[in-house]
């Protein structure tokens, strides 16, 4: 397994620094489980999860499969025709297993009478620095902007950012600072360590970002 990795407060997005993506005066480090990049289209690219009804399935099987083989998920987005996530090794069976079961679930409801639905998943292993989540999570909150779907990556619905910028909670669980706020509160063991991290006003790692 990888060592442990950070994700940091504050990230860029269109050349801008946005709001804190978790509560200020928290940094998390999370267990040491690799994290995966993972990747997976719909056969051939054909947009079979346009229909807002198509996303919310594949939010919802996502959970069930969190929930069912123990991975954590960091972030992911739901696009037409593929989706990215950034999730954990599982603590039950294999993630090859874990996708497989996610995909078939939500193939099973939506495939109607064509022959294929997926085609084969993409996953690249993130054991190294921090920064290479942030960069993944900043690809994958864009990638509703960068397609002219929507103005802003607060305003795709079938993503992790919301939760990012806000707290607020969707379907899918989110290991994240929020999260990890939420269970300290109700007692339940954590699965972060905390250290403090400089306030937004101030420059620097966590803070504001210098020269803006």
């Amino acid at each position: 397994m990888g060592g442990d990795f950070v994700l940091t407060s504050q990230l860029s997005l269109r050349g801008q620094a946005y709001a804190p993506l978790v509560p200020w005066g928290l940094k998390r480090y999370q267990q040491a489980r690799d994290l995966h990049f993972v990747t997976f289209s719909c056969y051939h690219r054909q947009p079979l999860l346009s229909s807002a009804h198509a996303k919310g399935l594949l939010e919802q099987a996502l959970e069930q499969a969190r929930r069912a083989y123990g991975f954590y998920v960091t972030g992911y987005v739901i696009m037409p025709e593929h989706v990215h996530l950034l999730i954990s090794e599982p603590e039950r069976s294999t993630l090859a297993r874990a996708l497989q079961a996610l995909k078939r679930s939500v193939a099973r409801k939506l495939i109607g009478g064509r022959e294929h639905f997926w085609q084969r998943a993409i996953m690249t292993s993130m054991s190294g620095p921090s920064a290479s989540a942030s960069e993944k999570l900043r690809y994958m909150h864009r990638n509703p902007v960068k397609r002219g779907l929507v103005e802003k990556p607060e305003d795709w619905a079938w993503s992790s950012f919301r939760h990012y910028l806000t707290g607020v909670e969707g379907v899918v669980e989110i290991e994240s600072e929020w999260t990890g706020r939420k269970r300290e509160r109700m007692g339940m063991p954590l699965r972060v360590k905390i250290t403090e991290l400089p306030h937004p006003s101030k420059p620097g790692l966590g803070g504001a970002p210098s020269g803006c």
